[in-house]
């Protein structure tokens, strides 16, 4: 029979269609260098609070240099963004990757020598922080001229879930090195590991030429990144929502996770089965999106993003493990979505070149509070309850994902490739219209079965 094609055939070409992606040399030698710093980073989180506490340190010093790593890195992260567009965003990436390389190494170092000054450990620490400020907001603006415009849903996938691989692996490891060796050796392979990164940004073949913001200030640049900010409704809304998420649900649970596990279940094998749970979750919300491109990329993010608050109503009502564990592979899935198609949606829909800007403003108002959730959700537990305080999130989240559905610039918004109807359409912004315009399907894509949009 002409034209029949084994089902295990089709399965296989779908498969390749997806990973098809890393036919491209650029992409794949970025891939590998992204990845290898990941699990360095995920491994130094550990390994930093075993050298500090090693090192005759307290958990107040341990506190003061985790949040002297955080605070250059909300700080400077507006400062970054405004870097990503000025100037060659390989270039500001090189530099950052040099920088956390240095201060991680020169800690290493100083931790096998002996005792470490604590001034020393917050300076080298911030020094950290910068790096990653100055790194992620060209990091995004960068992965859409390593992709393919049609291929950056996949190339987002892949980058998450390298990603979460890393935060359930790299701790993982961290544990056996230091037990084995020290945590100065551990954090003196996360400084290899940039390294790697270091090399990978070298290697790209990719263009990589100054956007040319011209002779503005900081200020002025700023300015125009808050506009292109602004500008999007849907981008402001969801930005928003979860800014609060990260305030109201998440830090909470942070906190009173362990605790509850601590105080319900076995300690701390409980909590770490449950945060790896969460961990497999992402990489198996990572696999199922592969391939698959939502027609209303925002409807989908909202509504699986209900599932969010599932480890805390587990938590809440004391359920028993299993049902916490599988609370937690379902928020795991609904982070690794909402990650890949949001990062796609603001790559589709804002100008390249304010890009980093924009990405860097999405960043710093989803983070910037949370450190206050953090330190009420203990006092606030232990005035009325843990149970109180996580339900509290449970409701906010459910809440928050039913208003943000009744805006139309969420609900109408279409993802590029698929031309939405005029009448449905709440901005009439430039950006959107070129971006919501069909892309032409590749030959070899015409030969397989077309996936429906969810």
């Amino acid at each position: 029979m002409q034209g029949f094609v084994p089902l295990q055939a089709r399965l296989l070409m779908g498969h390749r269609e997806r990973f098809s992606i890393f036919r491209g040399r650029d992409f794949s030698v970025f891939f590998v260098g992204y990845v290898t710093s990941n699990l360095g980073t995920s491994m130094a989180s550990v390994a930093l609070a075993f050298a500090v506490l090693h090192n005759g340190g307290s958990p107040a010093d341990l506190s003061l240099v985790l949040a002297a790593r955080i605070a250059p890195m909300v700080l400077f992260l507006l400062g970054g963004g405004v870097l990503g567009d000025r100037l060659p965003r390989r270039r500001v990436m090189l530099v950052a990757d040099s920088v956390r390389a240095l201060s991680q190494g020169a800690l290493a170092v100083m931790f096998l020598a002996g005792p470490v000054p604590l001034w020393t450990v917050l300076a080298l620490a911030a020094c950290g922080g910068l790096g990653e400020a100055l790194f992620r907001p060209s990091f995004d603006g960068l992965v859409p001229q390593l992709a393919p415009k049609d291929r950056l849903p996949e190339a987002n996938s892949l980058l998450g879930m390298a990603q979460s691989a890393a935060s359930v692996g790299g701790p993982a490891l961290a544990g056996v090195l230091v037990a084995i060796t020290s945590a100065a050796t551990v954090l003196l392979v996360d400084a290899l590991s940039y390294l790697v990164s270091i090399g990978a940004l070298v290697m790209l073949r990719v263009g990589d030429p100054a956007p040319g913001l011209g002779n503005s200030s900081m200020v002025a640049e700023l300015r125009a990144g808050w506009r292109a900010f602004t500008t999007h409704t849907w981008l402001w809304i969801v930005t928003l929502q979860f800014t609060l998420f990260n305030l109201i649900v998440w830090a909470p649970y942070l906190v009173l996770g362990p605790v509850s596990a601590d105080r319900d279940y076995s300690g701390p094998e409980s909590w770490g089965l449950i945060v790896g749970t969460f961990g497999g979750g992402s990489l198996l919300g990572g696999l199922l999106l592969l391939g698959r491109r939502p027609s209303r990329p925002l409807v989908v993010t909202t509504l699986i993003t209900f599932l969010w608050a599932a480890p805390s109503a587990a938590l809440a009502v004391r359920a028993p493990l299993w049902t916490v564990c599988a609370a937690a592979l379902a928020a795991g899935v609904s982070s690794a979505v909402f990650n890949s198609i949001w990062m796609t949606t603001i790559q589709q829909h804002v100008p390249a070149d304010s890009l980093s800007r924009v990405m860097s403003y999405v960043t710093f108002s989803s983070y910037s509070i949370g450190p206050i959730g953090l330190a009420l959700a203990g006092p606030l537990a232990e005035s009325t309850s843990i149970g109180l305080v996580l339900a509290i999130g449970v409701g906010w989240q459910v809440l928050a994902n039913s208003v943000v559905l009744i805006f139309p610039a969420v609900r109408n918004l279409h993802a590029a490739g698929i031309t939405a109807n005029p009448a449905e359409s709440s901005e009439p912004n430039k950006s959107d219209t070129a971006a919501n315009q069909p892309i032409p399907i590749p030959p070899f894509r015409r030969s397989f079965p077309k996936r429906r949009p969810w």
